[in-house]
């Protein structure tokens, strides 16, 4: 980032604050319990009520949930898992898309935390990433040659997974899988079109976000001629594998959380993911061009709960702001330096603002 960029998050307030539709801004100063079209501030009174499963084991698969693989229609095997029906009376289905490097096991007590509330949840990876195989040339740098396949992984696999999930259905993305979702409705491409929308440090641009788009794209371009698109496009440590000592500082506050990923990396070392390639580059800016365009998100009819923070060192802000804007029926739920980019795997305080807030969103439905 640049020093203004630093600057600008170092100066962002430390509560979140939610924006409507209509670019309302309801502070937990202001006193107001909700924006104008009823979404209850996530942090308005609700400090107190932090639901965190206590007894819930995130080094361990439940016993009663499926790991398994989905083949996509060129015999590439993709992983999923999908969680036991909840205890309680069902309020529909959701699916969890992970982002760029990561694992479904990272998320395995938010997804708890949906069953418990109702839903049943299926928690989809991407291709070439987690431990759904690679598509470079070594174990460790994240490749694609076009986020089209990608995309095209998702139609496929959300027609068929809505034909076995009745009632309400909501699509569900963290950073690069939530570009991904609004990509595919932006385009639109599944059918049928998903209740509503969740997402967590959407990946709508990527910095630096004051190089204009066109620019980061030309230089990203000829990087990838110049050389093997399959090479890392960021130094990611000294030794191939090795998790650089300063990583925990863009993920998260919370040590255990961040404890509990190195866990599963050891446990299950094809999950270890690093850098992603000049190739991945050029295609994340091919793909926010696309988002960019006038009417693109202008078009996603559906209700969309973005949660999201000012001091996100990984994804760009500005470009989460105007999305929020753009889309005709979406809130953006805005932390400031107390959250970093994985908001559901922060500290207890702030991800217990999230959840709330997503509670409220889904409540709605």
């Amino acid at each position: 980032m640049n020093a203004a960029a630093s600057s600008a998050i170092a100066n962002a307030t430390s509560k979140p604050y939610l924006i409507g539709s209509s670019s309302t801004l309801n502070t937990p100063e202001s006193g107001v319990g909700a924006n104008g079209q009823g979404l209850l501030n996530s942090n308005h009174g609700q400090e107190g009520g932090i639901r965190v499963a206590d007894d819930f084991d995130r080094r361990a698969i439940p016993a009663s949930a499926r790991e398994g693989n989905w083949t996509a229609t060129d015999g590439h095997a993709i992983r999923l898992i999908e969680w036991a029906a909840p205890d309680v009376a069902a309020r529909g289905s959701l699916l969890f898309v992970v982002g760029r490097g990561d694992a479904y096991e990272k998320y395995l007590e938010t997804l708890e935390h949906w069953r418990r509330g109702g839903w049943q949840v299926t928690a989809l990876e991407w291709r070439g990433q987690g431990g759904s195989g690679r598509l470079g040339f070594d174990a460790v740098t994240g490749h694609i040659d076009s986020f089209d396949a990608w995309l095209a992984d998702l139609d496929l696999f959300w027609r068929g997974w809505a034909r076995e999930h009745r009632g309400k259905r909501v699509l569900a993305g963290h950073s690069m899988g939530g570009h991904l979702v609004l990509r595919a409705l932006a385009g639109a491409m599944l059918e049928p079109l998903p209740d509503a929308v969740l997402l967590s440090a959407p990946m709508l641009d990527i910095h630096p976000e004051w190089v204009p788009l066109r620019l980061r794209q030309a230089l990203a371009g000829a990087l990838c001629r110049i050389g093997d698109p399959r090479r890392p496009a960021w130094k990611w440590s000294e030794k191939p594998g090795e998790v650089p000592a300063a990583r925990q500082a863009l993920l998260t506050h919370d040590a255990e959380r961040y404890a509990d990923e190195l866990w599963w990396r050891g446990e299950r070392p094809e999950l270890v993911m690093g850098p992603g390639s000049w190739g991945w580059v050029k295609a994340a800016l091919a793909s926010t061009a696309e988002l960019e365009r006038p009417g693109a998100l202008e078009a996603v009819a559906m209700p969309v709960l973005i949660v999201a923070t000012a001091a996100d060192a990984l994804v760009g802000v500005a470009a989460t702001r105007r999305a929020a804007r753009r889309l005709p029926h979406a809130h953006l739920v805005l932390f400031g330096a107390e959250s970093r980019h994985e908001i559901l795997r922060e500290s207890d305080p702030v991800r217990g603002r999230a959840l709330n807030a997503i509670d409220a969103f889904l409540d709605r439905l």
